[in-house]
Formats: C-alpha cells, structure tokens, sequence
C-alpha cells in the first residue's frame, strides 16, 4: 500500500481568512488530477461538536450522511470535492479530551499521570491519521481551526509537529495562509504580520513548506522575495491569494498560482496533464453570464449572521446557475412579519423560503410568510421547520384547526399537527440525539417531486426532533395539500406538496446538504425555475 500523504492547514494572523475554501480548492485541483483525495476538520473549542452550538457562535451546523453534527467547512468540501464526509472528518478537542478522559477512566494508561504531552498529543495524531489507514486516500487535507498563537490551538500544532517528524517530509507538510494587509495611507502591500505570524509557529517548532498569502491587491515579486526571505521558505512557494468575487473562483486561481503543482512536487508525485476542471469553468461561465435574474426572500431568524444558512445560500446560487439565472437573496427576518407589512417585506419577490430552525422566536411571522406565498402563488420552498410551519398555517386557514401548532411551541395545544417523534419522547440529552444522517424517502408519482428527482427512492440528510402527525394526513390530502414523499421504513412524511399551487413544497429534511458545484440539487433546481416562470408570468401581466 502506497504511503498516504498529509497537507496540513493552518492559519495566521486573524481569523476568517478562508482556510476551508483554500483546502476545499487544492482538494479540488488534486481530484482533477485523479488523486483521491478527503478533507478533515480540527477544531479547538471544547464542545464535542457544534450540534448544540447556537448559529451566532459558529454559523450551520452541517450533517453527514452518517449523522454527524460537524462543522460548516464539511460543507465547502463537500460542496468542492463532490464527495462525502463522515464522523471522522470532523473532530473537536471536546472530542479529543473526551476519548482521553473514557481511557484513563478503564484503565488503558496503566495508572500513569495523564498529560497534554503524550496522551492528548498522541489522541489528536491518532485521529490525524484515522482516514489514512484503509487505502481509500492518496492525500488527506487536515484544516485546524483558529489562529497560530491561540492557546487552545496549541495542543493540535505540536501533533502536527510530531507528526511531520513521524511521516517525513516528504511525505508531510504545512501550507500556512496568513493575510497581508494594505495600507491605503502608506499605499503598501505590509508582510510584516505574515513575519511574526511565522515566527510564532518556528517557536512551536514547525517550518511551514508553503504560504498561502491572502490580500485584496496582487503580490509582486519583490514582496515573494522578502517574504521567502524572512520565511525561509522557496519563492515558489509563496501562493499569492487574492479576494475573489466568488468562492468558486479560487480554485482556477489556485490553479493559476501552481499550488497544486507545488504540493505535488514536494511529494514528489508526477504532476502529468492539467487538472481537468471543464465541468468547474462551466458552471463558472453559468454563474458569470446569467440570462436571467430572480429575487428570493430567505426568511428566518438568523439572518443576520448570513453563515447560519451557509447550505442554502450556495445551494440557490448552484440553482441558479444551472437556469443560467442570477439568484438575489433577501434576507428576511421572520420576526418582522406580520399582517400588515407581510406584502411589503415579501410582495416584490419571485420566491420565498423558509429556512430551517428551532424554538418559538419567529414562528409567527413564518407561518404569515407560508400563509402569503399560498395565497399569492409565489414559488414557496420550506425547509425541515419550514415544512412543519406550512403545514401548520394549511392546518389553521384552510382545515380550520384554530389551534393547530407544534408541541414544541405549545406543548398542550389541542390540535398537535407537529408533533415529538415517538422515539424522542424518552431522549433527554441534547448532543447527537435527533434523527441525524442520511434516510430513504419513497416519492409519490405525478407529483413536481418524482418529476425533479427523476425516481422513486431517494436519500436525504435530516436533523429534527418534531414530525408531521398522520393522524391529521387524510384531511390534509382531501384539501389538496398531499405526501408527496414518505419515509418507507417509519412511514415519516418527507415531503408536502400542495396540487393547487404552482409551486409549494416542504420538506423535513434538508436538501441543501447535498446540493454540489456541478450536481446542483433538482428541489433548488426547481425551485430557481419556479421563480422565473413567476417573474416571467408577473411581467407579461403588467404589460
């Protein structure tokens, strides 16, 4: 079996400078090459995952296909690389501590003083190298979240050093992405961050191999000279990454800048033919060249932080570009709709969704959001609590349910058209507990859905605990409003779909999480072409 080799990641001088989408980038330019490739997350906070974490802290939540709860880079890379990801690729030091806590509980380290040095150090190697021990992976692209120098990052840098002293050279190495600011006073390009920035990982006793140097004007040659200077590390090895109008852009200038190359040539692997990246410059020059443009109204009660809906925001851009259709999203927050401003907040779009959520703040306003797009035959998409507020809002104005709501908002209401699922009723932790991961859905035929999918089982990715209540179905589907999709295991309903409506669809899962750069999703495939037919049918109306 051929050595795997490690590209570790890892980031300087602030946060946010776009580590996920540099990895999620080379990762793609590899693939292109033909190399099997898989990206894994690190991250330093103690929680043993972001399932419990409030958006506001740390944007999406993103599920695997085996139902874990991770961080929303899996998402980039998934996004990238069309390919899935798992448990493994996403460990936090919660977890790490957690595995090194249950050890020292059963006795595994024979009564020895349990310590940051060796014990939690070799844990994070351990898992550094999990995915590597099967074959499946040329190279695996670890991410560590954070900044050099923060200290809970500290533990995770001193793995890597051990780990580039265990595997060698060449077959281990650092690509450290820094930003190098310009100072529009002094009209200068400074390195001086980027200096310290690698100093402080010298100290940690880590040489990076490659800087990745993000900056919002081009790098000259004179800056590469100082920087490989200063940084003791190869010109050629100084990548130049500047702001992009589109995340989508970085990996052809990636390409550009011969990062790939570079990685591969201290690997020592054969470079051989261009990456084949046609599909990729297609769906750019979709994205770049639309023919048409549609407004979306995004509604739900994070909008502010745009990260908390990461998912569903790259998914309609994926939409649109397969309509060759520019996608505006406005983001609307379901706790300033009301009736009387509902037309003005949601009258000018083509379409609304309804993004996912929990708890009561914002309820209301999405359920006047659902009951506006019924009434108006405005595309509507709802989404896992999207689904539940629609059917909630038919349940009340159209069934006539007065009380119809969720037990998770009224625990006692008379009419629970949302309901807890059965097996959730005895769950009483909240870490890792709801239907997480990947599940079958059998689609009805002659509804929009088995026409999107173009089949009559599919898999999707759920993360709720509520469910819609079938004792209340065969009223729902007299009025029109049918299961359009049910789970064939559980009889879950997946999907609602309303006949009467030119486009009303809900679902319990979330497929945002599937949705790829070149394999975007058929619901937001659909759903972009619904507004567009509603555009165009609004302004034929006008004329």
């Amino acid at each position: 079996m051929a050595q795997v080799k490690y590209v570790f990641v890892t980031g300087g001088v602030t946060s946010s400078l776009g580590k996920g989408i540099i990895s999620a980038s080379l990762g793609k330019l590899l693939v292109a090459r033909g190399l099997r490739v898989t990206i894994q997350k690190f991250d330093p906070y103690i929680n043993i995952d972001p399932g419990t974490l409030n958006p506001y802290e740390h944007g999406e939540c993103y599920v695997t296909e085996d139902g874990a709860e991770t961080d929303l880079d899996l998402g980039h890379y998934e996004r990238f690389l069309a390919a899935n990801t798992s448990q493994k690729n996403n460990v936090t030091t919660g977890r790490i501590y957690n595995n090194v806590i249950t050890k020292e509980r059963e006795g595994e380290y024979l009564g020895k003083t349990v310590q940051v040095i060796p014990h939690i150090t070799d844990e994070i190697k351990r898992n550094f190298l999990a995915l590597g021990h099967n074959g499946d992976f040329d190279i695996i692209i670890t991410e560590i979240g954070g900044s050099v120098g923060d200290i809970e990052s500290l533990p995770f840098i001193e793995a890597i050093r051990q780990t580039k002293w265990d595997l060698g050279h060449e077959n281990c190495i650092v690509i450290h992405l820094t930003l190098i600011p310009y100072l529009k006073a002094v009209g200068e390009l400074k390195t001086k961050p980027t200096q310290h920035s690698v100093k402080r990982l010298l100290e940690s006793g880590i040489q990076p191999d490659i800087l990745v140097c993000r900056s919002e004007r081009a790098i000259n040659n004179d800056i590469r000279k100082k920087l490989a200077l200063f940084c003791n590390v190869p010109i050629n090895s100084v990548i130049s990454s500047i702001d992009a109008k589109t995340i989508y852009d970085v990996p052809l200038l990636m390409r550009k800048e011969k990062l790939d190359e570079r990685v591969m040539e201290i690997f020592q692997l054969p470079i051989g033919e261009e990456p084949d990246l046609e599909n990729w410059k297609e769906f750019l020059t979709r994205l770049k060249n639309p023919t048409k443009e549609v407004n979306i109204a995004l509604v739900g009660k994070y909008v502010e932080l745009h990260d908390a809906y990461k998912s569903i925001a790259e998914s309609l851009i994926h939409g649109g570009a397969r309509n060759e259709c520019k996608v505006n999203v406005s983001w609307v927050s379901s706790e300033e709709i009301e009736n009387e401003n509902v037309e003005e907040l949601l009258g000018g779009h083509d379409g609304i969704l309804i993004a996912p959520g929990f708890g009561e703040r914002g309820i209301e306003g999405k359920i006047t959001a659902a009951k506006y797009a019924r009434e108006t035959k405005i595309p509507f998409f709802g989404i896992c609590l999207g689904l539940q507020v629609a059917v909630i809002e038919f349940g009340r104005n159209v069934l006539g349910y007065k009380q119809a709501a969720s037990t998770e908002i009224s625990p006692n209401t008379k009419d629970p058209i949302i309901d807890l699922m059965e097996e959730q009723k005895k769950i009483t932790k909240k870490g890792g507990t709801m239907r997480l991961g990947a599940y079958s859905c059998r689609l009805k035929e002659g509804t929009k859905v088995y026409k999107l999918y173009k089949s009559e089982e599919i898999s999707e990715r759920h993360r709720h605990r509520y469910e819609f209540n079938n004792e209340y179905l065969e009223k729902f589907e007299s009025k029109g409003m049918v299961a359009a999709g049910i789970n064939p295991d559980s009889n879950l309903v997946e999907i609602m779909e309303l006949k009467s409506h030119p486009w009303y669809i809900g679902t319990q899962f979330h497929p945002e999480l599937k949705s790829r750069v070149v394999e975007p999703h058929p619901l937001f495939v659909g759903f972009v072409k619904a507004a567009v037919d509603h555009r165009i049918k609004k302004e034929k109306n006008k004329s």
